[in-house]
């Protein structure tokens, strides 16, 4: 197959690896369902000092983004930052002596576009640390007195205006809906948009398809069941059911794409981001199937002429990769035959910011038949190992994790890189 430096559950390569929060990710099947909760790091065991009240998941999560180099490596994808400074700076009549709100702004650099688009006023709201830094990014740049950096939460925050006009954020995660921050958008649409206003983006897609793996399975997987002569098969068992977000070859796809699900953002409510979907792939050439892939596409259609960007494996890669999720299952199938299930998605009851997603599959075809019939359960939180970042100071979220985990924090295997 045509990936490297697999990593694992998250596998990153060292030159494009996207350092969200570290994600958690449970796993639980019966008979012929296989479930994939995908839950962000903040559930990691909490870590405290003296005197320090417990952190809650909310705290880790904010606390994550805090740290420049998350911003970097998101900044740095051009495919999804020069996609939003065109549909801002082309479109000038969006944004002209218009209010905006970035919801989420980070280091600004929405906002900063929004200034320059002519904006008569932008409203930055960003919770974490980072605004601190955003507020001294934006008088650099000579905007203070069009940019405000409100710190904080949407949903606590009072703005000092009753409407804006104009709603940006990045928002998305992997697999579109990881971090839930859609459901903040939301809240700040219904909250303070006018009736004409327009939220950027506007509408999203996700979308579902199946790739051959046998390489990964035999470097990574297979790998286990012996391990200088020992039997360490059991690892396997887990490795098998790690969900991974890396970049696919395009030569590895097996199927058509499936669109799961598309929402537009500016008419949703918040309960529309839960749903379940059938799905029917449809095999292009003879091979074999080894996972499914999701994917998704982004679009700014509000625009003079629209604007949009694909994640998927025969796009342009971006830092949200795909989300790989490997079957027990090795399907043989033939040319037209097809992959039927259904995949329903839902926030977790326990935390909003968790995403539990559930897949049914079935296949019969003219040499195999599927009928996954594992029952599991685990929860498993990724940490990658990467010597990228050695010499740079570990952030808040890095040190959470090797004190779980009891990791030197003189980075003396290799400096802790989150691998989401």
């Amino acid at each position: 197959m045509g990936r490297t430096n697999q990593k694992g559950l998250f596998g990153k390569s060292p030159k494009d690896s996207k350092t969200r929060p570290t994600t958690a990710m449970s796993v639980n099947a019966e008979d012929e369902i296989e479930s994939i909760a995908l839950v962000e790091g903040e559930n990691m065991a909490a870590v405290s000092t003296p005197g320090d009240s417990e952190p809650t998941s909310a705290d880790y999560y904010f606390d994550s983004y805090s740290h420049f180099g998350i911003h970097e490596e998101m900044i740095k994808d051009s495919v999804r930052t020069r996609t939003y400074q065109n549909a801002i700076l082309q479109n000038h009549f969006l944004f002209k002596d218009k209010i905006v709100l970035d919801v989420g702004a980070g280091t600004g650099i929405l906002s900063l576009f929004a200034a320059q688009a002519g904006a008569k006023h932008v409203y930055a709201v960003e919770c974490s640390l980072m605004a601190d830094t955003a507020e001294e990014i934006v008088s650099a740049n000579g905007f203070s007195d069009v940019i405000t950096v409100l710190k904080g939460r949407v949903e606590e925050i009072d703005l000092p205006i009753k409407h804006v006009d104009v709603i940006v954020s990045e928002w998305m995660g992997y697999f579109l809906l990881f971090e839930n921050m859609l459901n903040t958008v939301l809240y700040a649409r219904d909250k303070w948009l006018v009736p004409s206003g327009i939220v950027l983006p506007d509408k999203t897609s996700l979308y579902l398809t199946a790739i051959e793996d046998a390489d990964y399975k035999a470097e990574k997987i297979d790998f286990w069941n012996s391990v200088y002569g020992f039997d360490m098969s059991c690892i396997r068992k887990q490795a098998m059911r790690e969900p991974l977000v890396d970049t696919v070859d395009s030569n590895q796809i097996v199927t058509d794409s499936h669109l799961l699900k598309t929402m537009d953002i500016s008419k949703m409510r918040s309960g529309d981001a839960s749903f379940m979907a059938p799905f029917k792939l449809v095999a292009t050439k003879n091979d074999f199937v080894h996972a499914l892939v999701a994917y998704f596409d982004v679009c700014f259609s509000k625009c003079h002429k629209p604007t949009s960007f694909s994640t998927g494996p025969k796009s342009r890669a971006t830092h949200w990769k795909q989300t790989v999720m490997y079957l027990e299952d090795v399907i043989t199938i033939c040319e037209g035959e097809a992959i039927t299930g259904k995949l329903s998605v839902a926030p977790n009851a326990s935390n909003p910011r968790d995403l539990d997603v559930t897949v049914h599959y079935s296949f019969t075809g003219k040499r195999a038949l599927a009928r996954h019939g594992a029952k599991f359960s685990w929860h498993f939180i990724c940490i990658d190992f990467s010597r990228k970042s050695c010499g740079r100071k570990c952030p808040k979220f890095w040190y959470i994790a090797m004190k779980q985990f009891d990791i030197d924090s003189d980075c003396s295997i290799s400096c802790l890189s989150v691998a989401m």
